[in-house]
């Protein structure tokens, strides 16, 4: 069940949603009345696992199966060009094997949530763990740079299925209080943790045994992790006799999941595109395709109106943008992980083509982003039942907004403990304090059956977040560095200018985010409170 939103001196709920009998109608009941559990889909909650061992099995197959989904993502960045050269990857092609996750994990997220909320969390669960061990396995295996892009295609979709499944099970499988909030934040830090991971046992292996040792060590440990779901991940409720193509037909907005999705999958390519070859923009199909997918958006908000007053199943029903708790959250998330992620990449550009440093010695140097991030997530998840949610997430951004701040100003001849090593510290602990936020919110905002779409919902804001945070500042350094005074554009000083203009401007997305904590939050007081 879904957790209250406190005010003082008296729990306010967050505003529900006004939709007759479709699924936004049966989160405002969901949300008013704390005994409903019922559903469209016919009661789809998970039974409360109230074992603390059991409890903590889950997280950690959870938390296991998010993290070496990351993972890959970290080998990938910091082995590329190991792979380019074993596999002859042709410079237009050199982004790819990174963009191209997070273009079909982005664009799936939604359809994936919503089958998951039908055919049940565990399944879908399973499905995505045993997927993700034969991509990665594969990965290790491609013999060329078509099939390598393939399997990491694959595995963005391994991702969107995985991601909010996972979300789902937390929200209805774990008591409310602290298993929950343990939960969500150990979803929180697997991410930025497993990339990093990736980073450093990427470099290792990249530097001794050769890239895809990295990728099979994913592919086996995830295996593992495959078989103990299927023991330890609680059982779904049981439905009624149907099969699951009827049920996903009736009980799934389709038409508004191939509309959102189809816009998704135009803008999230454009994006990649455009983060490879800024110059792209002026293709024809580029701009078509942006012109479609723009198109496409007042298309889905339309379909999600004309949905909810016919009182039928709208996949994200316009109501719910008006809580702007909920907005803001989905705002903040999305800045935020675009300024983490990308603090990380052009901190690792910094390192290797302005300092001149080794991949494996770029990677070392962002460790210490992985040991803040797991800290302030478990801490989160600890004591996120005794925050004032609005200056804790205010508090976070401006010392997060520090760490950018700081790589601006960085003098290149600087020693690494002048500025950068507490630059790096200081990057994840908004973007992680505000995931496991985000994640509590968005759980009270949608009721038990629509947990895995809410899930999806929310890391989907995360993930456009991250594409569209990649092509902003690769336009914003290229720009810059070409308008250098410096006649060489690859030199470190050119490669600097655009570096440091980038930096600024993610100072600038993080002063926009302490300004939504304020207006959104506000009103918040405590999350993550167990109810009697």
């Amino acid at each position: 069940m879904a957790t209250k939103v406190l005010t003082e001196p008296q729990s306010v709920e967050l505003p529900p949603v006004q939709a007759g009998g479709s699924p936004a109608a049966a989160s405002a009941e969901a949300l008013s009345d704390p005994s409903s559990g019922s559903s469209p889909a016919g009661d789809a909650k998970t039974a409360i696992i109230h074992s603390r061992f059991r409890a903590t099995l889950v997280v950690a197959q959870l938390l296991g199966l998010n993290l070496f989904s990351s993972f890959c993502n970290g080998v990938v960045v910091v082995g590329l060009p190991a792979m380019a050269a074993s596999l002859h990857i042709d410079e237009g092609l050199l982004v790819w094997p990174t963009s191209v996750f997070y273009l079909t994990a982005g664009s799936c997220l939604l359809l994936a949530g919503s089958i998951a909320d039908v055919v049940g969390t565990k399944t879908m669960s399973l499905v995505g763990a045993f997927t993700a061990a034969v991509s990665a396995m594969a990965c290790g295996l491609a013999r060329s740079s078509g099939q390598l892009i393939a399997f990491r295609a694959l595995q963005g979709v391994t991702n969107a299925i995985i991601v909010p499944s996972s979300v789902s099970i937390v929200s209805t499988g774990l008591e409310e209080g602290r298993p929950r909030n343990l939960g969500f934040a150990c979803l929180g830090f697997a991410g930025p943790i497993g990339f990093s991971l990736g980073l450093v046992l990427g470099g290792v292996f990249a530097d001794r045994t050769g890239w895809r040792a990295a990728f099979y060590l994913a592919a086996a440990t995830t295996f593992a992790l495959f078989l103990a779901g299927v023991w330890a991940l609680p059982k779904d409720a049981v439905r009624p006799r149907k099969s699951v193509w009827s049920s996903i037909l009736k009980e799934i907005d389709i038409i508004g999941a191939l509309i959102g999705t189809a816009s998704l999958v135009m803008l999230s390519y454009v994006l990649a595109v455009l983060s490879a070859d800024i110059h792209s923009i002026h293709k024809a199909s580029t701009i078509a395709l942006l012109v479609v997918s723009a198109i496409l958006i007042p298309v889905f908000i339309g379909w999600m109106q004309y949905q909810e007053k016919h009182q039928r199943n709208a996949l994200i029903p316009n109501s719910l943008w008006k809580n702007w708790v909920f907005t803001s959250c989905c705002l903040m998330v999305l800045l935020t992980t675009a300024v983490c992620n990308c603090m990380e990449l052009y901190s690792s550009l910094f390192f290797q083509q302005v300092q001149l440093k080794s991949a494996l010695h770029a990677s070392l140097q962002i460790l210490p982003s992985l040991i803040s991030g797991a800290l302030t997530n478990i801490s989160t998840g600890i004591f996120v039942n005794r925050m004032p949610v609005m200056w804790s997430v205010l508090i976070s951004s401006t010392i997060s907004a520090v760490a950018p701040l700081l790589m601006a100003l960085i003098h290149p001849h600087w020693p690494y403990w002048y500025d950068a090593f507490f630059a790096q510290i200081l990057t994840p602990l908004s973007c992680d304090i505000l995931f496991t936020v985000g994640l509590l919110v968005v759980s009270d905002v949608f009721p038990p059956h629509m947990q895995a779409l809410s899930g999806a919902v929310f890391n989907t804001c995360a993930q456009l977040g991250t594409a569209i945070g990649l092509t902003v500042t690769s336009l914003i350094a290229t720009s810059v560095t070409n308008a250098s005074p410096e006649a060489d554009k690859a030199s470190p000083s050119a490669l600097m200018a655009g570096y440091r203009a980038v930096f600024w401007t993610m100072f600038a997305a993080m002063a926009l985010t302490c300004v939504l904590s304020v207006l959104g939050l506000r009103t918040v007081k405590q999350l993550g409170v167990k109810r009697d």
